[in-house]
C-alpha cells in the first residue's frame, strides 16, 4: 500500500468520524424539539393512546433506530444481552404500559432513555474521534520521491518507478526503492529498519533496501523491486495484518451488559409471571415489570463510564500520552511484563564519546585532532566527535586536504600533520600498528561500543571508543515500572551481544536477548503470548515499546503496544496503540498509573450508579417508584458519575 494511498485513506476516516458525530448531534437536538413538542400536543390536545403513541413514535424512532437495529442483529447473531436490547426492552416495555387498562402512558421516558443512551454513544464517539484526531496530527506520513534518470532528472512518486530503472539518491534522502548502488558510494543510516545504531558503509555493487536514510554520498541505484514489493511496504504491510491478531479487550460497558442484562430481564419476567399467581392481579404486576425494565436502563453508566474513559484519555494526552482508545486503558491496567526495543527507547540513538586511549599524545590533543579531521562528516560518528570537542569550530587549526575514504574512514591535513581516523581496515592501509581497546569487553571495566582508531604520520596515535547513550531516565523507567507490579523487564535488539549485555545490566533489566531481526522480535512475542509469561493472573497483559520501522509489526503484535512519538518512525505511531509524545520511557509507569486511575473510577461509578438503581429497583418492585422518579433517580445519578469521571481528567 503506498504512502499516499494509507494517507488518503486515513484522512477520509477522519472526516467520515467527524460526520457521524455531526449526524449524531444533529439527531439528538432534532429528536429533543420533537419531544418537547410530543409533550406540548399531549397536554393541549385530547387524543387517544393510539394518536398519541403515533407522535411520540417520531422520535422514539428517529433516535432509537439504530439501537433497535444493533439488537435485533444481536438476537440474530445469537448475542441477544448487550445494552443495545436491554435499552430495547426497556423503552418498548415503556410504550407498552399506556395499552395497559388503569395505567398511565410513559411515552416521553421511552424517548427520554433512548435519548439518554445516544447522549452516552456521542461522548464516547466524541472521546474516540479526539484520540484519532490527536494521532493523525503526529503522523505526518510523507509521500517519499524519487528522482529517476532518464536523459535528465525527474521527480516521481515512488509508486511509478519501475523494476530497473536508474534513481538517484543524495545526501539526507530516503532510499525509495530496493535496489543495488552501480555508481557512488556512501554511508546509510539502516537504524528506521534494523534497529542498528551503526551507519552501513555501501559501495558499487551493493544492495540497498528502502526505508534507509543516504547520509554522506551521492549515489546511483538500480532498482530491484517495484514499490509495493519494496521493504519498507512489506513493514507496513506487516502492521496492517499483525494487528488482525490482536484480542480486542471489549469495552467496558459490553462486558457489563453481557452480566446485567440477563439478570434484569430475568428477573422482570419472574416479577410479571409470579405474583400474580398468588394475588391474580396480573395487570398491576405486568405494570411493575415493566416499569422494572425501565428503571435497570444503566443510562448514568453509558454516559459516565465513556465519560471517565474520555477524561483518562484527556487527561493524559496533556501529560504527552496519546492512548488510541478506551479499550486500551483497560490492558495499560494488566500489564504484567514490559519488551524494550533498545536503539532509540532505552537509549537515545545517537553517539557520544565514551572514553579516549591516548597512545602518543594526551587526550585532549587526541580529540582535537579526531574532531578537526571530522569537520565536514555527515556521518553520526564525526558529529559525536565534533560535539565531544566544540572548541574544534573556533580554535583556527588549518584543515586541508580532507578525503574521505568509504569503508575505511577520514583522511586530512590539520596543521601540516596528516591525521586518519576510521576503522580497523584504515590502520591496515597505511601500515600503522594498531590494538583493540583494553577495556572493551573486560568485565570490570565495561566499556562497548564502537572503536575508531587515530594515527598521526603513519603513526597510531591512540582510539576514541563511541557508544550510543542510555536514556536519563531509562533506569527510573525500569524502577518505576518494577514498583508498580510489572513482573518482568525484557530488552529486545538488533544490536551486537556485547552492547545488549552492557545496556541491560546498567538499567538491571530481567533478560535481554541480542542480534535479532524484526521478524525475530515479532517470533519472540509470539512465543511469550503463547506460553505463561508473568506470575500474577491479574497483570497478565504484554506491552511492547519501540520506536523504529523495524519495530511496527511487534508493536501490532503485542497486546498493547506503545512508540516513542518524538523521533519515532511513522510506520511504528502507525501501530502503536500508545504513543509517548516525548520519547521519555518514564512515561510509560505514567501510562499505566492514569490507566489504573481512570478504571478505579469507572468502577466506582458502576457501583454507586447500580446501588442507586437497586434501590430504586426495589421501590418499583413494590409499586412505590413512578417511572419518573427512575428517570430522575437515573439523571441524578449520572450528574453525579460525570462530576467523578471528571475528575479522571486531572
Amino acid at each position: 500500500m503506498s504512502h499516499e494511498h494509507h494517507h488518503h485513506e486515513q484522512e477520509c476516516c477522519e472526516h467520515e468520524h467527524e460526520h457521524s458525530l455531526k449526524e449524531q448531534l444533529t439527531l439528538i437536538i432534532i429528536t429533543t424539539l420533537l419531544l418537547i413538542g410530543a409533550v406540548v400536543i399531549e397536554k393541549n390536545f385530547q387524543l387517544s393512546v393510539w394518536q398519541l403513541l403515533l407522535v411520540y413514535l417520531v422520535p422514539y424512532l428517529l433516535i432509537g433506530h439504530e439501537t433497535l437495529k444493533e439488537a435485533a442483529e444481536g438476537i440474530a447473531h445469537g448475542d441477544a444481552f448487550n445494552e443495545h436490547f436491554l435499552m430495547s426492552v426497556a423503552t418498548i416495555g415503556a410504550l407498552c404500559i399506556g395499552f395497559l387498562p388503569g395505567a398511565e402512558t410513559q411515552f416521553p421516558e421511552a424517548v427520554f432513555v433512548m435519548l439518554f443512551f445516544q447522549v452516552g454513544e456521542l461522548f464516547e464517539g466524541y472521546a474516540e474521534g479526539k484520540s484519532r484526531e490527536s494521532i493523525a496530527h503526529l503522523i505526518n506520513i510523507r509521500p517519499d520521491v524519487a528522482h529517476i534518470e532518464q536523459g535528465q532528472i525527474h521527480d516521481v512518486s515512488p509508486g511509478q518507478v519501475e523494476v530497473g530503472s536508474i534513481i538517484v539518491i543524495r545526501p539526507g534522502e530516503k532510499v525509495p526503492l530496493d535496489g543495488v548502488v552501480i555508481e557512488g558510494k556512501s554511508a546509510l543510516n539502516t537504524v528506521a529498519l534494523t534497529g542498528e545504531s551503526v551507519p552501513r558503509d555501501i559501495d558499487m555493487g551493493d544492495e540497498v533496501i528502502s526505508g534507509c536514510v543516504n547520509l554522506s554520498g551521492v549515489i546511483k541505484v538500480r532498482t530491484t523491486k517495484s514499490f509495493g514489493e519494496s521493504t519498507a511496504s512489506k513493514i507496513i504491510e506487516l502492521v496492517e495484518h499483525a494487528s488482525e491478531h490482536k484480542s480486542q479487550s471489549e469495552t467496558f460497558i459490553t462486558k457489563f451488559a453481557r452480566v446485567y442484562t440477563p439478570i434484569v430481564v430475568c428477573a422482570a419476567i419472574a416479577i410479571a409471571i409470579i405474583p400474580p399467581l398468588f394475588s391474580g392481579s396480573f395487570v398491576t404486576w405486568l405494570y411493575r415489570a415493566l416499569m422494572f425494565l425501565v428503571v435497570s436502563c444503566p443510562c448514568a453508566l453509558v454516559i459516565s463510564v465513556p465519560l471517565t474513559f474520555f477524561g483518562g484519555i484527556g487527561g493524559a494526552s496533556r501529560k504527552g500520552l496519546l492512548i488510541k482508545g478506551a479499550n486500551y486503558m483497560d490492558v495499560l491496567a494488566k500489564i504484567g511484563t514490559v519488551v524494550f526495543d533498545k536503539t532509540g527507547t532505552l537509549t537515545h540513538g545517537q553517539f557520544a564519546v565514551e572514553t579516549v586511549h591516548p597512545d602518543t599524545c594526551d587526550e585532549h590533543q587526541l580529540l582535537h585532532l579526531a574532531a578537526h579531521v571530522e569537520h565536514f562528516s555527515t556521518h553520526p560518528i564525526g558529529a559525536a566527535l565534533r560535539d565531544a570537542f566544540p572548541d574544534e569550530a573556533t580554535d583556527g587549526c588549518e584543515i586541508t586536504d580532507v578525503e574521505e575514504i568509504a569503508g575505511h574512514g577520514i583522511k586530512a591535513t590539520v596543521e601540516g600533520k596528516v591525521v586518519c581516523v576510521g576503522n580497523t581496515k584504515m590502520m591496515d592501509a597505511i601500515g600503522a600498528k594498531w590494538h583493540d581497546c583494553p577495556l572493551c569487553g573486560h568485565k570490570h571495566h565495561s566499556v562497548t561500543g564502537t572503536i575508531i582508531h587515530i594515527a598521526i604520520d603513519g603513526v597510531y596515535a591512540g582510539h576514541i571508543v563511541i557508544n550510543d547513550k542510555i536514556k536519563d531516565d531509562s533506569a527510573e523507567a525500569i524502577q518505576q515500572l518494577k514498583q508498580l507490579g510489572i513482573t518482568k523487564t525484557v530488552m529486545l535488539t538488533g544490536d551486537r551481544k556485547e552492547v545488549g549485555e552492557h545496556v541491560a545490566r546498567q538499567l538491571q533489566l530481567d533478560e535481554y536477548h541480542a542480534e535479532l531481526l524484526p521478524a525475530d522480535k515479532v517470533a519472540f512475542l509470539e512465543n511469550v503470548n503463547s506460553k505463561p509469561y508473568t506470575i500474577n493472573s491479574k497483570l497478565n497483559k504484554i506491552a511492547f515499546v519501540g520506536d523504529g520501522i523495524n519495530d511496527a509489526p511487534v508493536l501490532a503484535r503485542a497486546d498493547i503496544g506503545i512508540a516513542m512519538g518524538g523521533l519515532g518512525s511513522d510506520a511504528a505511531i502507525e501501530a502503536a496503540d500508545v504513543v509517548l509524545m516525548d520519547d521519555h520511557p518514564s512515561k510509560i509507569a505514567l501510562a499505566i498509573r492514569i490507566a489504573r486511575r481512570t478504571l478505579t473510577i469507572a468502577r466506582q461509578n458502576v457501583w454507586f450508579a447500580i446501588g442507586v438503581k437497586v434501590a430504586v429497583l426495589i421501590l418499583a418492585t413494590f409499586g412505590l417508584a413512578t417511572m419518573w422518579l427512575a428517570v430522575f433517580a437515573d439523571v441524578g445519578v449520572t450528574v453525579l458519575a460525570v462530576l467523578n469521571a471528571m475528575r479522571a481528567l486531572k
